[in-house]
């Protein structure tokens, strides 16, 4: 039976319902008419069907879900139709607890670039950088692969091996990295400490990096806070470092920690006035004492990481030290269909308090302090755990960590200040 029959119904499932809401976008013109479009898609998978020389591939729901791949796609890099699997896998994410790589992909200018590996993920361990192209999965080109499909390739059953094929911009090195998937188990929260006498003096500044913001991380951050404030703590380094970002209302009430009740944190605009809103600092959080902080962030820093900073800097709460940041600052809304796969759609895009736009420009540091890429190097090996001693004094030897070191001697010059003014901080 031939789909061309149903033409008239499908048309009319496509229409848009007048009168329905006030923010609908408005009725397509004759040249954008659902009925033509229908036809010229009914048409097209009929042609396909008849004499496409693989009758495997020309079912009616594998050619249907192929154009959805495809209209999602064309949208921009963030807009995914998501299969049942990868639909699951994302909510899995969000709860922190997944099978993969552990590394954070995007999609710019059609290549698939690494925002930054998860730290004591595979990827992380491998030595993959930010920054890296994709190039190969498991021997395959990733030319023509889109973000959705690459997820799908990264992730897997633990135990099992897949191997990247990476270009490394800044030496134009082509490497291939062999790794084995894991079930991941994200901490978000990690090196809360004061630190020591070397680096903060005799004042007694806080650290603590944040490396993904999922559904606990605001209650770690808050334990570790009420740790270091026991201590007697001072002032307070914040590490957004190579954070891609993660869930929204976590990094809504990171930021809300250090402000005041009801304080903006960011707010959202597109196109309808659903997707425009406003998001606060939580009331039912406990507001931290109006201690100094510094901000650490670089272009590995996206998403959540940039509402954060963004919010902390614009309300002039913190000061940013490091570098510009990556630059994601669109809302995806998921959109669940009968069947369990989903919509990935980008439906605004995020501002911070003083109404600054987020994506394509990143945000931008109080204070200028760029690394070069043997550093940003150095600085993730520096992470990684399972180093031995005789590696960090190998490999280690002459780091030093130079972004912390300005941030640290900003709050130094703001408790300085504070205690020669009789407690009041430079605004």
């Amino acid at each position: 039976m031939k789909l061309s029959r149903f033409l008239p119904a499908l048309a009319w499932l496509c229409l848009p319902a007048a009168g329905l809401r006030a923010d609908d976008p408005a009725p397509a013109t004759d040249k954008d008419s659902p009925y033509e479009q229908i036809k010229t898609l009914t048409r097209a998978m009929e042609m396909i069907r008849q004499d496409y020389v693989d009758g495997k591939k020309i079912g009616y729901e594998q050619l249907m879900r192929a154009a959805l791949h495809g209209m999602l796609q064309s949208l921009d890099p963030h807009s995914q139709f998501m299969e049942p699997a990868n639909f699951e896998d994302m909510k899995e994410d969000t709860e922190s607890r997944f099978g993969g790589l552990g590394v954070h992909v995007t999609e710019r200018s059609g290549e698939l670039i690494v925002v930054s590996p998860m730290e004591d993920s595979p990827g992380f361990r491998a030595g993959l950088l930010p920054g890296d192209r994709i190039i190969k999965i498991d021997g395959q080109s990733a030319e023509r692969l889109d973000l959705n499909g690459a997820i799908e390739k990264l992730r897997g059953a633990p135990g099992t091996k897949v191997t990247l094929t990476v270009l490394r911009p800044g030496t134009r090195e082509i490497k291939d990295f062999e790794m084995v998937r894991e079930n991941i188990k994200v901490w978000s929260v990690k090196d809360a400490k004061l630190l020591g006498q070397e680096l903060a003096g005799q004042m007694k500044i806080g650290y603590a990096r944040i490396t993904q913001f999922n559904a606990p991380t605001a209650e770690e951050l808050a334990k570790k806070l009420d740790e270091l404030e026991k201590q007697g703590m001072q002032a307070f380094v914040l590490d957004l470092r190579f954070n891609p970002g993660g869930l929204l209302t976590s990094a809504v009430d990171v930021a809300g920690m250090f402000l005041p009740p009801a304080t903006i944190v960011a707010t959202t605009e597109g196109r309808v006035a659903s997707q425009s809103r406003k998001y606060t600092a939580n009331p039912a959080l406990r507001r931290r004492a109006n201690y100094p902080v510094a901000v650490l962030i670089n272009n590995g820093s996206a998403s959540g990481s940039e509402i954060v900073a963004g919010a902390l800097k614009d309300t002039n709460r913190a000061i940013l030290v490091g570098e510009t940041s990556f630059g994601k600052g669109s809302v995806q809304s998921i959109m669940q269909l009968p069947d369990g796969s989903a919509l990935r759609l980008t439906t605004a895009k995020y501002y911070t308090p003083g109404h600054q736009v987020i994506h394509e420009h990143g945000v931008a540091p109080t204070i200028l302090a760029p690394m070069s890429l043997d550093q940003e190097r150095a600085l993730i090996l520096a992470r990684r755990e399972d180093l031995t001693d005789e590696q960090r004094t190998k490999d280690l030897a002459n780091f030093r960590d130079t972004q912390l070191d300005r941030a640290v001697d900003a709050l130094k010059g703001v408790l300085v200040y504070a205690q020669r003014t009789g407690g009041r901080q430079p605004q």
